[in-house]
């Protein structure tokens, strides 16, 4: 039996870098050791177009700090880095110390101008990784609503959804976040902001669809069973 213990952080960004790398770090400190963690997307900075430069320079130091917490953790995260003369929006896993994969964001949300500031990643870096024999994958914000990206993640026993998803359609992040839990009969860790325009609703969520989430907690946790998948794939077998 593998068993793992699955975090989802909710929090708000400030305009402070440093402050929020702080804030970050104190609540991974909070997480059970070999443990995996999940921020929302762009955490430290948010899309702060008016300061991309900085918050690429910024990125290098997040990463170091976070290659040196994930020595018995594993985080995930978005940060803004900049590569030649574009700026992309990078998913990060850290683990064991190194950096374990990173897939740039391929879909950029039009309405809240991502065009306009970002260069779009390879689709073709949406893949599995494996983490402690799990085989995992993600999906960053936006590429939540695109089902052929889902189907790039058939077979991951574990998937991941950082996020700023706005209010409005909270009740869009959750159902979305659900269906791919059901559809791909994996875990979901999904990871939303709580900053005024933006409304949690980050959860945990089983291959058989039953969601942990409480949007009055910063630390949402779960200790996962992963015999679950195999369970729910046995019993209601479609292919995977």
């Amino acid at each position: 039996m593998i068993s793992k213990s699955l975090y989802t952080l909710q929090f708000k960004t400030k305009q402070n870098f440093e402050e929020n790398l702080i804030y970050f770090k104190n609540l991974i400190l909070e997480c059970e050791s070999d443990s995996i963690i999940l921020a929302p997307e762009v955490a430290l900075t948010n899309f702060c177009y008016q300061r991309m430069e900085e918050a690429s320079e910024f990125a290098k130091e997040a990463t170091e700090t976070l290659l040196k917490l994930s020595s018995e953790k594993t985080i995930i995260t978005t940060m803004i880095e900049k590569y030649k003369n574009g700026f992309y929006n990078n998913l990060k896993v850290f683990h064991r110390g190194e950096l374990l994969h990173k897939q740039s964001k391929s879909k950029l949300f039009p309405l809240g101008n991502e065009h306009l500031h970002f260069q779009a990643g390879n689709i073709e870096e949406i893949s599995p990784f494996i983490i402690d024999g799990i085989k995992c994958g993600a999906i960053n914000c936006f590429e939540l609503r695109f089902i052929e990206l889902w189907q790039k993640l058939k077979g991951c026993d574990l998937i991941f959804v950082p996020a700023q998803w706005a209010k409005e359609r909270k009740d869009h992040f959750q159902t979305l976040t659900k269906a791919l839990a059901i559809t791909t009969q994996s875990f979901v860790v999904a990871s939303n902001s709580t900053n005024d325009s933006m409304d949690g609703g980050s959860a945990i969520i089983t291959p058989f669809g039953y969601a942990t989430q409480d949007d009055s907690q910063e630390i949402i946790g779960l200790k996962a069973n992963f015999n679950d998948v195999a369970k729910v794939r046995k019993f209601i077998d479609i292919g995977l």
